[in-house]
């Protein structure tokens, strides 16, 4: 493959790796804003003796669904284990959020 040919196949992507560095921050700075208001309301929840139910659903859903496509894109079977447990334990954490406001 030539330069030029490098060039083209390049240009044909659309891809801009400053806005794709700028997306990898942004994901980042969110998953850190999540965690930090997640254990926030897990601990306000603790000492006001409430149920954590809809804030567990909330944190395995997210940890379900980074780990997916980590998984399609690297085959690691840690990956899937994490999405499927990930999945399962957010499922049980709603049904138990449900559930609480049925007693």
């Amino acid at each position: 493959m030539d330069r030029e040919e490098i060039l083209q196949k390049s240009r044909q992507e659309n891809a801009d790796e400053g806005f794709k560095h700028a997306e990898d921050t942004g994901r980042k700075i969110g998953f850190l804003a999540f965690a930090v208001v997640f254990i926030l309301i897990v601990l306000f929840n603790l000492f006001h003796g409430k149920d954590n139910y809809a804030p567990f659903a909330m944190f395995w859903a997210f940890t379900a669904a980074e780990a997916y496509p980590k998984y399609k894109f690297t085959q690691n079977k840690a990956y899937l284990i994490t999405a499927v447990c990930g999945a399962i334990a957010s499922l049980a954490s709603l049904l138990s959020f449900v559930l609480s406001f049925l007693r």
